[in-house]
Parts: C-alpha cells; sequence; structure tokens
C-alpha cells in the first residue's frame, strides 16, 4: 500500500515539476528562449536601441520620438492582435527586408546589413514577441 502511495506521490512532483518548468520558460526573457548566442542579443539590443527605438518606442508601443511625424502610424509591436496574426519569418522578413517586402509602409527601412547575421535577426525577432509577451 505504501509503495502505492509513494508512487502516486511521486508522479504528483514530476507533474508539479513540469507545470512549473513550463511556467518559467514562458516567463523567461525572449531571447534566452532560444539560446541565441549573447553577443548576437547584445547587438540585437543595440540595433533596437539605435534603428527602432525611434519609431516603435522603447517598450514597441509605436510611440517614439519619430514616429509622431509619420503617417502611418509605427506599428505597436505589443498588439496581441497582430502578434497572433504574423509568424515568426513574417517578422524577420521585415526586420530585414523593410515594410515593402511584406506589403507595408516604405517608411519602416531594410536592413541588408543584417543579411549574414541570422542570430542577430533572431534576437531582435525574439524581441518583437517579447513585446507582446510571446517567446
Amino acid at each position: 500500500m505504501k509503495t502505492t502511495a509513494m508512487r502516486i506521490g511521486a508522479l504528483g512532483l514530476v507533474v508539479l515539476g513540469l507545470l512549473m518548468l513550463a511556467t518559467w520558460m514562458r516567463a523567461r526573457p525572449a531571447c534566452a528562449a532560444e539560446s541565441l548566442p549573447p553577443a548576437a542579443v547584445k547587438e540585437a539590443q543595440e540595433i533596437y536601441a539605435t534603428r527602432c527605438n525611434m519609431c516603435h518606442g522603447p517598450a514597441g508601443k509605436g510611440d517614439g520620438p519619430a514616429g509622431a511625424a509619420l503617417s502611418p502610424k509605427p506599428r505597436d509591436l505589443g498588439d496581441p492582435t497582430w502578434q497572433k496574426s504574423v509568424t515568426d519569418e513574417h517578422i524577420e522578413k521585415i526586420i530585414l527586408s523593410g515594410g515593402p517586402a511584406v506589403g507595408k509602409s516604405p517608411l519602416m527601412p531594410a536592413n541588408p546589413d543584417l543579411s549574414g547575421k541570422p542570430d542577430v535577426i533572431k534576437a531582435l525577432r525574439a524581441m518583437v514577441r517579447g513585446f507582446g509577451g510571446q517567446k
């Protein structure tokens, strides 16, 4: 009898542990979720700060200082409806090739200098997903 109770208890602990792990995986930073090289993550953060922040703002809300003068307004990268409507590949294509590559505003510039840096593009995409709470 004790053996069965111990097995059930152990199974319960395993299930609890898996639930805790799943919760932690969803809560950790987006870039860490993909085990990207730290140098790529750092470069992505620097690129966002110097290229993206001016229009999309520090939290990706589309409220950067240059964004106020743009029409159409920059995308709120945290918008849950938009986040669900785009694939990771779509986000990476916009980052690399700009808005016109996906039928969007030509005001979203291309970043052709990143074509040989797939980890940096993934880290930028992970940042975008992070604004929407996705990893």
